[in-house]
């Protein structure tokens, strides 16, 4: 099978790119699992605010979200830091790098009525915080890409890349396919997608992160709630379908694999969420973990990589893959396409590959 463009990789990452591209060239998505979104991207918290993360990925919020916004594909959530008394500077530190508001401890109760008034001495509150419709933004982004005449092939494990003349070829468990330009968004596998096609790794890792799922607290509404942190997200909580996710916001780097939650690392997260709770923590409805990846700077890694310009990443996405998934695929597809980009030459130069080949 001969086609323009194959991605690889069917998550957020992907597909947006895939999608993208599709606009300019014969495009077919390829992805391992027999579904999207299978791992990192099927477990997301799904939600933006455009002050998360290092400059570069607030750049791509900031050109994400209007997208967002018009779509429909977010809706109002907020966000809260919550703290100790013997927390105050790290308090302080995530106020200035997040641009939070303190409020009152009697606010944040309003907020979230089962902190624990006796342990909670700081709080603060940003109300541009959305949740993110997931799923509906992949299903738009395929449908875009099927629209196109591009080709989604779901099952569809990479074994072997060889280069043959001026293109790729791409031998999976079922079938061989071609192609002039190849998009690594293999996520957790990217480094080793580039190790299959000789390319040289850039230093990715995935990092689990764990997840619970708990009867929502006293048996409140939780729909309302913001999404609340401990400082230096040591923790999580947010609203989901009348219950509440709990994580500890481990960081644990990992071989790729399908992620599954460390059970000690997942009872300290609820520990230290249940510090800072009047209510009672039940057992957890369920637990997960996915996993987030990183380029050793911690921010994304898009464009043609420079010592083969038609090998291309789009990867390193953190946990920042929904949020920036509308800036970082135009970016992508202007990169591979050699179009000019609309976004600062500072921010693509952080973006590219080339910074972690010097």
């Amino acid at each position: 099978m001969s086609t323009d463009i194959i991605v690889i990789g069917g998550g957020i990452a992907g597909i947006s790119a895939a999608a993208r591209l599709s606009e300019h060239a014969q495009v077919t998505l390829i992805e391992a699992e027999k579904q999207l979104g299978y791992h990192a991207s099927g477990r997301s918290a799904a939600l933006i605010e455009v002050n998360y993360g290092a400059a570069s990925v607030q750049a791509l919020n900031r050109a994400s979200i209007a997208f967002l916004h018009e779509g429909g594909y977010l809706s109002p959530r907020g966000l809260m830091i919550v703290a100790r008394q013997e927390e105050k500077a790290a308090f302080d530190s995530d106020l200035a790098a997040m641009g939070v508001v303190q409020i009152t401890s009697q606010e944040a109760l309003g907020f979230v009525p089962v902190l624990d008034p006796d342990t909670l001495a700081y709080a603060g509150y940003h109300a541009d915080a959305h949740d993110i419709d997931t799923d509906r933004l992949m299903q738009d982004f395929a449908r875009q890409l099927r629209s196109n005449g591009g080709t989604i092939l779901t099952g569809q494990r990479v074994q072997a890349i060889r280069r043959v003349d001026d293109k790729w070829q791409i031998e999976t468990e079922s079938q061989t396919l071609e192609a002039k330009t190849v998009v690594n968004a293999a996520g957790a596998w990217a480094d080793t997608i580039a190790g299959l096609a000789a390319v040289a790794p850039l230093g990715i890792v995935p990092h689990r992160r764990s997840m619970a799922r708990i009867a929502a607290p006293g048996g409140h509404d939780t729909a309302g709630w913001p999404m609340f942190f401990g400082v230096g997200e040591t923790w999580y909580a947010k609203p989901d379908a009348g219950a509440l996710l709990v994580s500890p916001a481990d960081e644990d780097p990992v071989e790729p694999h399908d992620a599954w939650p460390d059970d000690m690392v997942l009872a300290e997260g609820l520990d230290r969420y249940q510090s800072m709770i009047a209510t009672p923590l039940t057992k957890p409805i369920a637990t997960w973990a996915g996993l987030r990846s990183f380029a050793p700077d911690r921010t994304l890694v898009l464009g043609p990589d420079p010592s083969m310009p038609d090998f291309v990443w789009c990867a390193g996405q953190g946990g920042y893959g929904f949020q920036t998934s509308v800036a970082a695929s135009r970016l992508v597809a202007n990169l591979t396409l050699g179009r000019a980009s609309e976004l600062p030459l500072s921010v693509v130069a952080a973006l590219r590959p080339d910074r972690l080949r010097q």
